[in-house]
């Protein structure tokens, strides 16, 4: 984009900023581009025909394109968590003023519309040495800086990226400051499920738990090591048909299935899940103990098999049993071919028939139920 060719822009001091500038040198899918305005004022930016969206700090649309442009500002901090600042913008903020407010060095560069890179804070340098590192001792004013390091680990570090050690020991110092419980949930959250569908998930959580914030945030999780490390394990083991939610949705659903149903309801609680992600958490969860009953020696009878399908509540949401079966066969390919079997001839039986041969109310569920039991059995060899 040039300020040439663009009437909107003409006269007015722009540089494109943030996480655009920097994937771009990295080779990394650039999906939006934000832009710094050095020298302006609200007033100028609406006389172009700008669109005003920021609440906290000036903001604005492009007319055209509806790319973000923000006026150069600085922040200071004045209360607790991520929104405890007052933001100062005005046309004597320069760049470098307003670069400096960033948390991250690769995050800190800006580029004139014609490419040319001012980086007054080396990002340069620690994107060719492959390291998150802080612009200056401000970043332990912002707690949610914790989890947009964590975060920006999980999508890089198999490009070799590590955190400074500088900028983990601040991560550390916010951890044990209190910061980190002034974050709202649902801040939490989305830098949460962001990492979830980044490349490298567990290297979030694992960061966390490493600079101590995990603790704070999810300690459910935090809590046993061992446990942990599993459950980090399990966030790349995923079943085959997951069309029907979002990657992120599996992997919390893969990561909490452990907990007992107390911690995964404090988790949703806490952080204000969406249902979907509550919803199959708990189906991963109750799958997980069919699982661990047969390892243990249970026999796979009707009984079994039926509590485990009307606990996903499989009749009216038949689309939750193939994925659920394909997430047996990760562990037990047998124990998930006779699952396969059981429910194709259980689905099979369906109430028509029964209503066509007198039964109704009460009666229709009690045999339902007693007919699809007797078909598991059978299938499984029981009968």
């Amino acid at each position: 984009m040039s300020t040439v060719e663009d009437p909107h822009l003409q006269g007015l001091e722009v540089y494109r900023v943030g996480g655009a500038v920097r994937d771009a040198r990295l080779g990394w899918p650039v999906k939006d581009t934000d832009w710094v305005v050095v020298g302006a004022t609200p007033d100028t930016m609406r006389r172009r025909g700008f669109k005003p969206v920021g609440r906290d700090f000036p903001v604005f649309l492009h007319p055209v394109n509806h790319e973000e442009f923000a006026l150069a500002r600085t922040e200071r901090k004045s209360g607790h968590g991520y929104t405890g600042f007052e933001v100062h913008a005005s046309p004597e903020v320069t760049l470098e003023d307003d670069l400096a407010r960033r948390d991250l060095t690769i995050n800190a560069m800006a580029e004139t519309p014609d490419g040319k890179l001012v980086d007054p804070y080396g990002g340069q340098a620690d994107l060719q040495a492959r390291l998150l590192r802080h612009v200056s001792p401000a970043f332990v004013e912002d707690p949610l800086r914790v989890l947009r390091t964590a975060r920006l680990l999980a999508r890089y570090a198999g490009l070799g990226f590590v955190v400074a050690d500088e900028t983990r020991a601040l991560m550390e110092r916010l951890a044990r400051s209190g910061e980190l419980s002034h974050l709202v949930a649902e801040r939490v959250w989305t830098e949460t499920e962001k990492a979830l569908g980044e490349p490298w998930p567990e290297v979030y959580f694992q960061t966390l738990a490493d600079c101590g914030a995990l603790a704070v945030l999810l300690p459910e999780l935090a809590g046993d090591g061992a446990a942990l490390d599993e459950a980090l394990g399990r966030l790349h083991q995923l079943p085959e048909d997951t069309d029907a939610e979002p990657v992120e949705c599996w992997r919390w659903a893969r990561l909490v299935e452990h907990l007992d149903e107390s911690a995964r309801q404090r988790l949703a609680e806490r952080l204000r899940l969406p249902k979907a992600h509550t919803s199959l958490a708990r189906q991963a969860a109750i799958t997980r103990t069919l699982c661990q009953e047969i390892t243990a020696g249970h026999p796979l009878d009707g009984r079994r098999v039926m509590g485990w399908l009307d606990a996903i509540d499989a009749w009216r949401r038949s689309e939750r049993v193939s994925p659920l079966i394909s997430l047996v066969s990760l562990d037990d390919a047998e124990l998930a071919h006779d699952l396969s079997l059981a429910w194709r001839l259980a689905a099979q039986i369906l109430p028509k028939a029964l209503v066509a041969e007198g039964y109704k109310g009460r009666a229709l569920g009690k045999e339902l139920a007693a007919r699809r039991r007797d078909a598991i059995d059978g299938a499984l060899g029981n009968g």
